[in-house]
């Protein structure tokens, strides 16, 4: 695989209802049409738009709801290499600690649903979610991991570049 790809910087944000169901989107364009993820978008990187940025103005865009900075964890960092043969991927995944209080409306990328965290293992999801998102998202929500993941192999390998410790000064590889 070519590591002249292109490459592309996004976020994903993590959103809950008060009942602690997520919020996904069954995506309507590509990546991932016709798949749940989490919401989320590419940074402006021609505004010099940061992460934290990116992911306020893409829960407002898509999600409806006006969130501060302050109200985000970022807790993953995930560099994809050769994502569907098509582009390199630095990812940036939040968890927004404020929670959502109703349904958004369908937009242009998809229609939304809450899932409980046992109900997304059923769900229809890209691969490197399965293997590696949602691992993350169960583990390390309230800590910060980075990892890297080799898309142009299968199955993706995984690697756990750092960890941050937890409470107790223990790291957990996934």
């Amino acid at each position: 695989m070519s590591s002249a790809l292109p490459y592309k910087i996004s976020v994903l944000v993590f959103l809950e209802n008060r009942a602690g169901e997520l919020l996904l989107m069954l995506r309507a364009k590509q990546p991932n049409l016709g798949v749940w993820s989490p919401i989320g978008g590419k940074l402006e990187m021609d505004t010099g738009e940061s992460p934290f940025q990116c992911a306020a103005r893409e829960i407002e865009e898509e999600a409806g709801l006006v969130v501060a900075e302050s109200d985000l964890h970022l807790f993953a960092m995930i560099a994809e290499k050769a994502y569907q043969g098509h582009h390199h991927w630095l990812m940036f995944l939040f968890h927004c600690k404020q929670p959502i209080d109703g349904l958004p409306a369908d937009i242009a990328e998809g229609k939304f649903a809450f899932w409980s965290r046992a109900d997304i293992a059923n769900l229809e999801i890209p691969e490197t979610d399965a293997a590696a998102l949602w691992p993350i998202y169960d583990r390390y929500r309230d800590r910060f991991v980075s990892l890297r993941a080799d898309c142009s192999v299968s199955p993706i390998k995984i690697t756990v570049e750092q960890i941050t410790p937890s409470a107790g000064g223990q790291s957990r590889l996934i």
